[in-house]
Parts: structure tokens; sequence; C-alpha cells
């Protein structure tokens, strides 16, 4: 039997080969970051089976990334002080029996219940698998390991759509939360069998005990306060009528209250939960900037471009995921082909580079059209595909150059929290923006539908004639006409509004170039870690 592989990298004869820790963390991690997406396309099936409004159906995607970056930042102290593996082990149960419960959730309260446990356990894997990497490789082979690791990450939320939309076309929509059951025993089988903490994480671990070190509860506490009421703000605002509401009022209140007691908190304390330091700095603090912008233009598209296709052309929700699914292919190529340009170009004109190609992506997307077809959406993730690589491997080396090692394990929590916050605030913004933007609109166009407008009379009469020739009379022909003017109208305000949502992330993209250009150059042996 093949001896588990110890996380410093010292393995004895006949112990198996590291590349396999890489593909079983890398799976782990496949399937919670695919959790981030996979229920996109089944929103529909969701708010129909639950009986709840579209806007409220999106709370299901949104909850689950906060609660993650919530989780994200304590993720680091826990598994120092209580032991990597074990910490592991149980964030890796608990985010199994979490997706079990959420597929067999009753209600919207049960699911974002059993989404936000799902979110919280998922939210220290991600980040401890990245340790479990870099203590078990060398130091020659861990970029080849975190390209692997890179392809879970990235691809995974684009998977994560075709995958939900056929099994919620030929199953039901549980069936994108209880995949994850039988995945998720046979990951925990295979890190209990292969996975060890190396002695020095255990010497870590027991000076951190015996010197008395607490995790920092308080601001953790007011961190998780200002991100939470945060995602209520964002989410609720739209169907609030945002500041005319007393409960945003106090939500954003509250939220600002423990953003400014956070801060003063976790510059004076002795073990803060964060080192609000680096985010202070111009070099760390421009890459988490970065990653939460382009965590934002990923959630974002990856919701919206699934919706638009289902909403206003009819397609199914396979094919609405399959739309996304050969940019995942190139964006699984151009991992590997950024992997290597990273060794050879700064890391500042490749997410330079990625931004930029992203921002084209996005104003591809403001072409779209009512007889936009297939090859369209194929086409605009083909550009996403190539964008995104060039900015999630580049700004790993950019943001841990300077870096103390003890910095690292938070450098990681933290870029990663950017991520799915990023990621959550994407999605309310974009979904505010398409709710105000398609009732602009519609007024607009209305005010043209006059009868003594003559294009509008000249197209009434039009139609009435079609009808009037299928069978109609005359006056039933009249208000056919009226009503197929209608959805004209409403289906002309929503394109405008999705090509007004594209180019507000395409301006968000295009400001992430000046600040990829502001950063330092990073010397030629950059920290491996993803």
């Amino acid at each position: 039997m093949a001896k588990a592989v110890g996380l410093s990298g010292a393995t004895s004869p006949g112990v198996t080969n590291p590349w396999v820790v890489a593909i079983v963390v890398a799976v782990a991690a496949f399937m919670e970051v695919l959790d981030t997406t996979i229920a996109n396309v089944a929103l529909r099936y969701i708010s129909g089976g639950l009986g709840i409004s579209s806007d409220e159906a999106s709370w299901v995607v949104t909850t689950y990334l906060v609660s993650n970056a919530v989780a994200l930042i304590a993720s680091s102290f826990i598994a120092q002080r209580f032991g990597r593996k074990r910490f592991y082990l149980i964030c890796l149960a608990t985010f199994t029996t979490a997706s079990i419960l959420c597929g067999m959730a009753w209600n919207l309260e049960s699911l974002l219940f059993f989404r936000m446990i799902q979110g919280f356990a998922g939210g220290g894997m991600v980040p401890v698998s990245q340790s479990i990497l870099t203590d078990s490789f060398p130091p020659e082979k861990r970029g080849q390991a975190f390209a692997v690791f890179g392809v879970a990450v990235v691809v995974a939320p684009v998977i994560g759509p075709t995958l939900g939309g056929y099994l919620s076309d030929n199953l039901s929509w549980h069936w994108c939360f209880l995949i994850n059951g039988p995945v998720g025993v046979f990951a925990l089988f295979l890190v209990y069998m292969l996975v060890k903490d190396p002695p020095s994480a255990e010497e870590e671990r027991l000076r951190m005990k015996r010197e008395g070190i607490r995790f920092d509860v308080v601001g953790f506490g007011l961190l998780a306060t200002f991100l939470g009421s945060l995602e209520l703000v964002l989410d609720r605002g739209q169907t609030e009528d945002w500041f005319d509401s007393s409960f945003i009022i106090i939500t954003a209140a509250v939220c600002v209250a423990a953003l400014a007691a956070a801060i003063p908190w976790l510059l004076a304390t002795k073990n803060p939960v964060i080192d609000i330091r680096l985010i202070a700095t111009r070099q760390f603090g421009s890459c988490f900037i970065v990653m939460l912008a382009i965590g934002a233009i990923l959630i974002a598209t990856t919701q919206f471009v699934p919706q638009v296709l289902q909403e206003n052309y009819g397609y199914t929700a396979t094919w609405a995921g399959l739309a996304l699914s050969p940019g995942g292919l190139v964006t699984m190529v151009m991992m590997f082909i950024t992997g290597r340009l990273v060794n050879k170009v700064q890391p500042k004109y490749l997410i330079a580079a990625g931004a930029a190609t992203i921002a084209y992506a996005m104003i591809f997307l403001t072409n779209i059209t009512p007889d936009a077809n297939f090859a369209f959406f194929v086409e605009s993730r083909f550009y996403l595909g190539i964008g995104l690589p060039l900015i999630f491997i580049p700004i790993t080396a950019a943001s841990y150059d300077g870096l103390r090692p003890d910095q690292t394990d938070q450098a990681s929590a933290l870029i990663n929290a950017a991520r799915n916050t990023g990621g959550s605030i994407g999605v309310c913004i974009a979904t505010n923006i398409l709710a105000h933007r398609e009732q602009w609109h519609q007024s607009q166009l209305i005010e043209h539908i006059v009868p003594s407008d003559p294009a509008y009379y000249q197209t009434l009469r039009t139609v009435q004639q079609f009808f009037a020739q299928q069978g109609s009379n005359s006056l039933d022909a009249q208000n056919q006409a009226i009503g197929w003017i209608g959805l004209q109208v409403q289906s002309q305000a929503s394109f405008l509004a999705y090509i007004d949502v594209f180019q507000v992330l395409a301006l968000i993209s295009a400001a992430v170039i000046p600040l990829a250009l502001i950063l330092r150059k990073v010397g030629p042996k950059p920290h491996p870690s993803v």
C-alpha cells in the first residue's frame, strides 16, 4: 500500500507521487469553486421550484460567495492552530454534507442557510490546498503543480453552467448540489490516505498552543458583519427602493460602522485575523483591487450570459451552459501558456494585456442583437478565456513580491477572498443595472408609441393586417397587434439593458490596466503559490 505524502515534500521509498496529491487537492478545489457557478443556469428552475422571484434566486449565488470570502480570511489561522490536514478534512466533510442538504432544501430560507454553511466550509479548502501543494513539491516544480491547480480554479466556474444546465434539464436543479455527495466522499478518502502534516506544521501548531495565541474573534466578527451587510444592501437595494427604505439605511449604517470599527482594531491588535497593512501597500493593494474587478467580471458574465440566452433566445439550460464551454477549453490551454510566459515577461504587462483582452470581450458582447447566434456567444467566451489566465497566474507573482514568508498564507487568503467578494459585488451591481436600465429604456421607447408617430402607425397597420390574414376579426387583430408591439418594446429594452451591463463591465476591466502598470517589477524568482 502506498504511504502518505508528507506536506514538506520529504518522502520515503514507495511514497505516492506528489502529482497524485496535486490531482487530489485540485479535484477538491474544483468541486468547491464549481459551486460558485453551477447553480447559475439553474436559477430559473430554482425560482419556479421554490416559488420565488428571479432576484431572490440570485441570492443563492451571492450568499455562497460572501460566506466563502468570510471563511477565507480565517482559514489561515485555523489551519495553523488546529492542524492543516484536520482542518481540511473538516471543511471537506462539512462542504459535502451541506451540498447534500442544499439539494434537499424545501424553501428559499433553508437553501440560503445551507448555501451559507457550504460557503463557510469551502472557504477553507482553496488556501489550504495551495499550502499542501507548496509543501509537497520542490521549488523548481511548484509552477507546474500550480498550473494544474490553476486549471481547476479557473475552469471550474466555466464548466459549472454546462454541468448545472444538463442536470437541471435532464434531472432537476437539486442535482446541482447532490452531485457533490459522491465526489466529496471520494475526495475525503483520498485526502485522509495520502496527505499528512509535515513536522514543521506540527511544531508551529504546538508553538501557537504553548504561547496561547488566540483567534481574533472581534476582528473576524467585524469583517463578517461588514461583508454580510454589504451583500444585503446590494442584494435588496433594488427591491427595497434603496435609501427610501429604512431597512437599507440601517443595514448600510451597520456596514459602514463595522468597517470603521474593524480598521483601527486590525491595526492595533497583536494577532489580527488579517494583516490590513498588506492591502494598504501599493503592490499588494493594487493586486487586491485587480482581483476584485476580475472576480466581478468572471462571475457576473458567467451568470448573465446564460441568463440572456434563456430569457431572450429561448435556450435550454444545457445549451446556455454549452455556450460557455469552449471558453473553458481556451482557458485551460492558456493557463499552461501563461505559466511559461510568467517566467519571461513581467507580470504587470501580462496582467495589463489580460485586462485589455477581457475589456475587448465585454465590448464584443455590447454588439448583442436579437438575431445573435450561438457562435457569437462562443466567440465572446473565447476572448474571455484568453484574458483570464493572463491575469490569474501573473497576479500571484506580483502579489507575493516583497512579502515576508509569514505573510504568504494571509496573502493567499486575501487574494482568494477578493475574487469571491468581487464576484458577489459584480453580480449585485449587474443585477441592479439590468433592472434599472431596463425600466429606463422601456420608458424611453414607450414615448415613441403614440398614434401620431408615423412609424408606429405604419407598424401597427402592418401587424394588424398580418393577424387579420390569420383569421382574427378587426378588433382582435388590433389588440393582438398592440400586444405584439408591447412585447417588442420589452424585448428591445431588455437587450439595451444587457448592453449597458456589458459596457459597465468593460469599463471595470479597462480600469484594471493602469492599476497593473503601476505594479513594480518582480524579481527573477517570484513566489510560486497561486
